[in-house]
């Protein structure tokens, strides 16, 4: 008989064993962290505050700003309490809410990310047509759509791995609960429940890379005949970002899921798990603010209101 006992806990990965190489990577992913914190919080704030910015491309970014913030804050700051505080349980219900917040998270970004290409499509194939097929109100049942379809899949994922037996090490090989480390620590080589939701999670995944790719091929022939190279230098820019973003979000997350539960790599599952949950939400901001002269001039607007509000310019008239 197999020896079975009741899981109350589990012990995640650290970076290191050496002390001052925890404290570099506490320090690293620190930073990463406010990077991504006030990135998102920024972009969400100027979409929110901004009434020109308040159009269906960016109520789509916001949305995927409040994601990439929820999604890097689920895993991130209980890495960095765990490498100073050398730490690393975690309680069988706190990991099983980090996978479903998780599951929930990346599965919605995934969906939005498909949105926002069709979005781009319809604005640049289909311009004398957006304001009829983009409404404020499908926008948001699409968006609405999205955080339900990504809540469905966490709550799938969560059941079928948390019902799978656990014994022997409770050490997860990775810095956070995903299901492919938790997996390789159950000691159940059958897990049917869970490879059927893999393989629906990949098809949909796959339609939606495949819907992305078309978009991205008729945007690219439109844009091609667009005759003034400023014009089609902006529409580059505002499309381009979606698909860099998705392909990195999606084949770093591919290859994670699809290696055996059988063979670990410890350095590379941290290399990937990296690439699909901390690297975009660090990404998004960079990428959709740097070139945006929308974004800019919000943020030049919000800059000087905080400073006339203070009293700190003078004001022009006498």
């Amino acid at each position: 008989m197999a020896n079975l006992t009741v899981v109350t806990g589990f012990l995640l990965m650290g970076f290191s064993s050496t002390w001052e190489l925890q404290v570099l990577h506490a320090i690293l992913f620190l930073l990463i962290y406010l990077v991504a914190l006030m990135g998102n919080l920024l972009i969400f704030t100027l979409i929110s505050l901004d009434g020109k910015l308040h159009t269906p491309m960016y109520f789509f970014l916001k949305n995927l700003s409040f994601l990439d913030l929820c999604l890097v804050s689920v895993t991130v700051p209980k890495s960095i309490a765990n490498s100073l505080s050398n730490i690393y349980n975690i309680s069988f219900w706190g990991c099983a809410s980090q996978l479903f917040l998780m599951m929930l998270l990346v599965g919605s970004e995934h969906f939005l990310l498909t949105v926002m290409s069709h979005d781009c499509y319809v604005a640049i194939c289909q311009p004398l047509h957006y304001e009829v097929i983009m409404k404020s109100e499908t926008c948001v049942k699409i968006a609405a759509l999205c955080w339900l379809t990504g809540g469905l899949f966490g709550v799938l994922y969560t059941a079928s791995t948390f019902t799978l037996p656990f014994c022997g090490s409770k050490e997860i090989p990775q810095f956070f609960c995903d299901v492919p480390a938790l997996l390789r620590i159950s000691c159940s080589d059958s897990h049917l429940a869970v490879d059927v939701i893999m393989v629906l999670g990949f098809s949909l995944g796959i339609f939606c890379s495949i819907y992305i790719t078309i978009s991205y091929s008729h945007i690219i022939s439109t844009v091609l005949n667009i005759p003034t190279k400023e014009s089609r230098s902006k529409a580059f820019s505002t499309c381009l970002p979606h698909l860099i973003v998705f392909m990195f979000f999606i084949t770093t997350g591919v290859i994670a899921y699809l290696m055996p539960p059988q063979e670990s790599y410890p350095g590379l599952d941290l290399l990937f798990s990296m690439f699909y949950t901390v690297v975009p939400p660090v990404l998004n901001p960079v990428i959709y603010s740097l070139r945006n002269k929308d974004m800019k001039n919000a943020l030049r607007k919000l800059i000087a209101w905080k400073y006339f509000s203070r009293g700190l310019i003078p004001k022009l008239l006498p």
